[in-house]
């Protein structure tokens, strides 16, 4: 929703554009303001501007949702800067969000606006427009004229010249309350260069904290007053202006008085706050003293674009000359509900010499003078104590060097080991680079216009750039259209005792209530239910609609909406679903050799567990659907946001008990899917349908953030335990494993998941002895489902969990155990399927190579030896993904092409192109197997009028099954035209057209794939599960801060087979091993519900140095044009920023003398990365004390209780 916004200052007489959310803009601040959207930018129909067609070119488009909001980011900075930095480019992007692309191809098509151009490799710079100025508009110039005219009830801070002023005075500068975040960043930037530097020691503070602070649309509109007055407890300014000793210039009709920012007003003492009829008019900020020092500090979830965990400003006054404290002031926030000042402690220090002795004083004061709440929101409590005096310790070094570059006579060094406690990773632009093989380099006969093989730019990749591609909500409203909104469940577990919509219903637009007793067919079918009835089985469960003439009116009645409930016993997770021996399955096993006979010859056997996290999609199109009755034979339009438009239509007809051939469902595009809109959303659909049937008018249901997060569920949480037999060279000889995931309420699509969880869980690791069982587990939370990945993702990292138990135990290297135990020659897998691992041997080698391992592992071993507080580790990690599903008729696809006279080609699939570009391969097919130009091709959306009984578009196979389809359908077309075409060899495509028109040739053709031949005895735990594999291994390095649990990645580097969205699927996985939490209260409320308390990856985490190598020369002779399936592959390959973070845990754990063998849980977050780094500052931390002397390869579970 990113817009730019342009304003005249009068006095200046210059024009300011900055980049705005438009949901957060009142529309009656717009007032004399320019408002540029994405389609004022540039268009199909009038001319792209170079942005546009850049970012199309590089391919930093894929489901295109979040495309126009990159777009306009980026115009905003162009239109400030013409030439921006790389850094200025990536800055601009920290409020934009991609879930799709892994952000780097995005930011290099925008380098090619600096002077530092970073491309990879897969566009050509050559063939950019250059940037036309005179495309831009310019500021209306009948606004400038508004400004001289009087309007006495225009009210707005933006309006006020006294909220605006900019003045420096004697002893400090005074800034308008009403003063933008990012125009404050912008004086201080002007200022700080022209002031001396002991003056403005608190303005590089300020600087230093608005670097992170929230996006740039937000910090393009929130004021300085703004901030300051609403005083929130994570707000990351407040402290260092508290610790700055800013004072507030108020104004009311009584008068001007001023009072000053300190602990008081922060935490609203009324004789130290603003009266009721008072506002702030500015903000004075003094110039720092030669013998003050002032600092600030933050952590959070994610480096960038996220509220504090915690924060803190800390400011020491030093008597002229020496280290005895004149002054002290700490502020911390995100410890209470505002921020807190330990201002005893700080009268207590005053006096006292800045040493060893004072610091752990001090420690002690402050751990016991600033208390965190046991039920403090967010949780996290060890960990924020921690930081309390983690923060401390370093502003205490931070002083001390500082005293020493001052008087470097009367101050000793400070220990070279501690050094590394000073910095703080710096964000740099990343990197990225494509190695790739193109199909003129493996046929050199290749035609120059067949595109198979050859890098094509996303066939909606333009529109997705200017905003015009079409998505459901795009979908221009019907004649009596309706709107809906869904009363849910606010019970996990009960009986519903009564309903009572009276109220709701006599809300002024309300039309409708609909709810299980208006459905005139069955209410969804055995799994699920579209309304619940008489029980509701997790909050966020669907009891009824409200249907009303406008959305906000629909929602609002939602409260109207009274419901009686009974509480039944609730179940929330693992441990109590197997208690309850609550399951949604029945237990599945696959067996190998004799694993009980093995351990009793092995070395040594080791026991463990780990536990993997839930994954929230984050699609950033929510669920969406747009239902229009027809008026004749019950028929119905279904327009959805949708993987399998054929399960909404089956579903649909079944809940209005009508025949499948009355309702056709309509898929264009899909805002990012990932697994999340197959089974859920066809109830989504019907509980619109039903609406629509009910009222007789259609219906558009658009899921609301918090709505579509409470409801739907996502990648499963895993609790895996592990038993592994090995010799004391580091050969495994048996293992045993036990899997159980949390399947939420209903069965969805765990019984598949586990089946994957099993069929996968080995890795790429030949063990001969080797069992698995697994189960799904029914708990009263939402029903979770497939994601990107399902079932690898958690049984991957299990795997190389009891690889690294296995390593530690022995002190051999990681990758020489990996090694040592992957597949390297043709064998079987456990469940008998035959596997040739030439390529995955080649993959290892290649990216030991590549990645300079050995080179970078040596140089980190050094980096460690002299950093006590920065520790670097890096992983290698080998990867056999199986693509596909294991039975045959999952893989079937269907194709209908049709050639019209004039040469023009219209292809119709059973496929939902969600962002993987699935249309534009499907274009390539067509144009080659054809031999025409891709300009002469169109693929129709996905409807299930054309393209019945399609399977659901998941597995990373869409691609290669709806290919084969596409191309019968061709080559049936093709074979038909051959004797017309031998005729005329040198014919046009548009004359053999019409002269097998004539000739009564049909130009019609339905391909047809029947599908892989796969299947799986799940009696025998044995069969052809899989039609083929896919082999990869990656290489991360990261650094990790001790103190705070932050962490970099430095350098990625991932041999693999396939280009298609590997980075997509990485950046996904990061998020899912290191950042990405669910949290979920003790009634089974989930609290993470939203962008601000669930963080994805951002710009600011992808890794400074970002490559990726298709391995050249490999074959697929099983699918389409020797393409694989890499989708959800990518996924996994994130585990290795997991295992390269534990790398550098266990680094620093060696160094302190702690425990070598231990276990971490996904996601890996700062917090468990800061706690497990045990130090003398977690031992001041009760909780911690415990957590270091916790027995072996149990550290991970209690961190997760602990969590709980």
């Amino acid at each position: 929703c990113t817009v730019m916004i342009s304003t005249y200052n009068a006095d200046s007489k210059k024009i300011r554009h900055y980049p705005a959310n438009s949901c957060l803009l009142p529309l009656c601040s717009l007032y004399g303001l320019a408002v540029t959207t994405v389609e004022g930018v540039g268009s199909t129909t009038t001319k792209l501007h170079p942005i546009q067609q850049r970012l199309a070119k590089c391919h930093g488009s894929q489901c295109g949702f979040c495309t126009p909001g990159m777009v306009m980011s980026m115009y905003s900075l162009l239109r400030n800067h013409p030439e921006p930095s790389m850094e200025q480019i990536t800055a601009a992007l920290d409020g934009n969000l991609c879930r799709c692309t892994g952000y780097r191809p995005i930011i290099d098509s925008f380098s090619a606006f600096s002077p530092v151009r970073m491309c990879s490799g897969l566009c050509k710079p050559e063939e950019f427009h250059p940037r036309d100025p005179t495309q831009d508009y310019i500021f209306p110039p009948e606004l400038m004229k508004l400004l001289g005219i009087w309007y006495p009830v225009l009210l707005h801070p933006v309006r006020i010249p006294e909220l605006h002023v900019v003045t420096m005075g004697e002893n400090g500068i005074v800034i308008g309350a009403a003063t933008h975040l990012a125009q404050l960043r912008d004086i201080l930037l002007s200022l700080v260069p022209e002031l001396p530097a002991e003056k403005t020691k608190i303005y590089r503070t300020l600087l230093k904290q608005l670097r992170t602070l929230a996006g740039e649309q937000i910090r393009s509109l929130a004021s300085l007053g703004g901030h300051i007055v609403s005083r929130g407890s994570v707000w990351d300014l407040n402290p260092v202006l508290a610790a700055g000793n800013a004072v507030l210039n108020l104004a009311s009709i009584d008068g001007t008085r001023q009072i000053p920012l300190n602990d008081e007003f922060l935490t609203k003492v009324p004789e130290a706050d603003l009266s009721p009829m008072e506002v702030i008019v500015s903000v004075f900020i003094p110039f720092s003293k030669e013998d003050e020092f002032i600092s600030a500090f933050r952590q959070a979830e994610r480096r960038k674009n996220a509220l504090s965990v915690t924060n803190s400003s800390m400011k020491v006054l030093f008597q002229p000359g020496t280290d005895v404290i004149e002054d002290l002031a700490i502020f911390y926030g995100g410890i209470s509900d505002t921020t807190v000042s330990a201002r005893n402690s700080c009268l207590k220090l005053k006096g006292r010499n800045w040493n060893d002795q004072f610091l752990d004083e001090a420690c002690r004061l402050i751990l016991e003078e600033v208390v965190v709440s046991p039920s403090a929101p967010g949780g996290k409590v060890e960990y924020r104590r921690s930081l309390l005096v983690s923060f401390f310790f370093r502003f205490y070094l931070e002083v001390l060097h500082s005293l020493k570059m001052m008087y470097p006579f009367q101050y000793p060094d400070l220990p070279k080991e501690y050094m590394s406690a000073l910095s703080e990773f710096q964000e740099k632009p990343p990197q990225g680079m494509q190695i790739y093989q193109v199909s003129g380099d493996v046929n050199p006969h290749q035609l120059p216009q067949d595109p198979v093989g050859r890098p094509i730019m996303h066939e909606s990749g333009i529109k997705h750039t200017t905003g015009e591609a079409v998505y459901v909500d795009d979908i221009a409203p019907a004649d009596g259209q309706l709107y809906m909104a869904v009363v849910t469940s606010t019970r996990a577990h009960a009986k519903i005792l009564s309903i009572d919509t009276s109220n709701a219903l006599e809300e002024p637009g309300v039309v409708a209530v609909v709810m299980a007793c208006d459905i005139p067919g069955e209410n969804g079918d055995a799994d699920e239910k579209v309304f619940a009835e008489d029980e509701v089985i997790y909050i966020g469960d669907i009891i009824c609609g409200i249907v009303a003439e406008t959305y906000e009116c629909a929602r609002n009645a939602r409260s109207k909406v009274k419901i009686e409930y009974q509480d039944l016993e609730l179940i929330l997770t693992i441990e109590e679903a197997i208690e309850h021996n609550s399951f949604l399955s029945k237990e599945k096993k696959i067996e190998k050799g004799n694993v009980e006979d093995a351990f009793e010859t092995v070395d040594k056997i080791l026991e463990g567990e780990i536990h993997v996290g839930g994954q929230e999609h984050f699609y950033l199109e929510t669920n969406s659907i747009f239902v229009i009755p027809r008026k004749e034979d019950k028929q119905m339009d279904l327009y959805v946001s949708t993987q399998d438009a054929s399960n909404a239509q089956e579903l649909v007809a079944s809940v209005l008990d009508v025949p499948a051939n009355r309702i056709t469902c309509h898929t264009r595009r899909v805002g990012g899917a990932f697994g999340g809109k197959g089974l859920k959303t066809s109830y989504f659909v019907a509980a619109a349908a039903v609406a629509a049937h009910k009222t007789g008018c259609p219906v558009r249901f658009i899921l609301e953030r918090d709505d579509d997060m409470r409801i739907t569920g996502g990648r499963h949480p895993l609790w895996g335990k592990y038993k592994v037999g090995f010799m004391t060279d580091g050969k495994i000889k048996a293992v045993d494993l036990e899997f159980y995931v949390n399947g939420g309420c209903t069965l969805d699509e765990s019984e598949l998941v586990i089946e994957y969880v099993l069929l996968k869980c080995p890795n790429a690791y030949d063990i001969q002895n080797f069992r698995c069982r697994g189960r799904a587990c029914k708990t009263n939370l939402h029903s979770n489902t497939s994601l990107r990945g399902f079932g690898f993702a958690q049984a991957g990292l299990s795997a190389e969990t009891w690889i690294a138990a296995v390593a530690d135990y022995l002190y051999l290297p990681h990758d020489e155990v990996r090694e040592m135990n992957m597949y390297k020659n043709v064998t079987e897998t456990p469940y008998k399927e035959e596997i040739d691992p030439t390529n995955l041997v080649v993959c290892w080698e290649e990216c030991l190579e590549k990645s300079d391992y050995y080179k970078r592992r040596q140089a980190a071993e050094e980096f460690n030896k002299q950093n006590y507080w920065k520790k670097k580790g890096i992983a290698i990690i080998p990867m056999k993904f199986s693509v596909g599903y294991n039975e045959t008729f999952y893989h079937q696809a269907f194709a209908l092409v049709h050639i019209y006279l004039d040469g023009s080609v219209l292809v119709s699939h059973g496929g939902c192109e969600m962002g993987q570009g699935l249309y534009t391969k499907m274009l390539q097919v067509a144009s080659h197997e054809l031999k025409i130009p891709l300009s002469y091709i169109h693929n129709y959306e996905r409807t299930t009028a054309t393209i019945p009984n399609a399977i659901v578009t998941s597995g990373s196979i869409g691609t290669e099954v709806n290919g084969k389809a596409v191309q019968n359908a061709c080559q049936i077309l093709r074979k038909r035209l051959e004797p017309i075409m031998e005729k005329n060899p040198d014919g046009k495509w548009e004359n053999w057209i019409k002269e097998a028109y004539e000739g009564s040739i049909s130009l019609t053709a339905t391909g047809y794939f029947k599908g892989y031949p796969t299947n799986m005895d799940w009696e025998k735990g044995e069969g052809h599960a899989f039609p083929y594999f896919v082999f990869a291994a990656a290489c991360s390095e990261v650094e990790i801060d001790c103190l705070t649990g932050d962490h970099e990645v430095k350098k990625g580097n991932f041999p693999a087979f396939l280009f298609l969205q590997i980075e997509g699927g990485f950046i996904q996985g990061l998020g899912l091993y290191t950042m990405e939490e669910l949290k979920f209260s003790p009634e089974g409320e989930l609290y993470t519900l939203g962008p601000d308390t669930y963080k994805i990856p951002a710009v600011c985490d992808v890794p400074e140095h970002f490559r990726v190598y298709l391995l050249p020369n490999s074959r697929n002779p099983i699918a389409i044009y020797s393409s694989r399936g890499m989708g959800e592959a990518g996924v996994f390959l994130g585990s290795s920023v997991f295992f390269a973070i534990r790398d550098a845990v266990a680094a620093a754990r060696k160094e302190r003398g702690l425990n070598r063998n231990f276990t971490l849980n996904s996601p890996l977050n700062v917090e468990r990365i800061r706690m497990v780094c045990a130090d003398r500052f977690t031992e001041m931390i009760p909780w911690a004390i415990f957590l270091k002397h916790l027995p072996v390869f149990t550290v991970g579970l209690v961190e997760s209780v602990c969590q709980v």
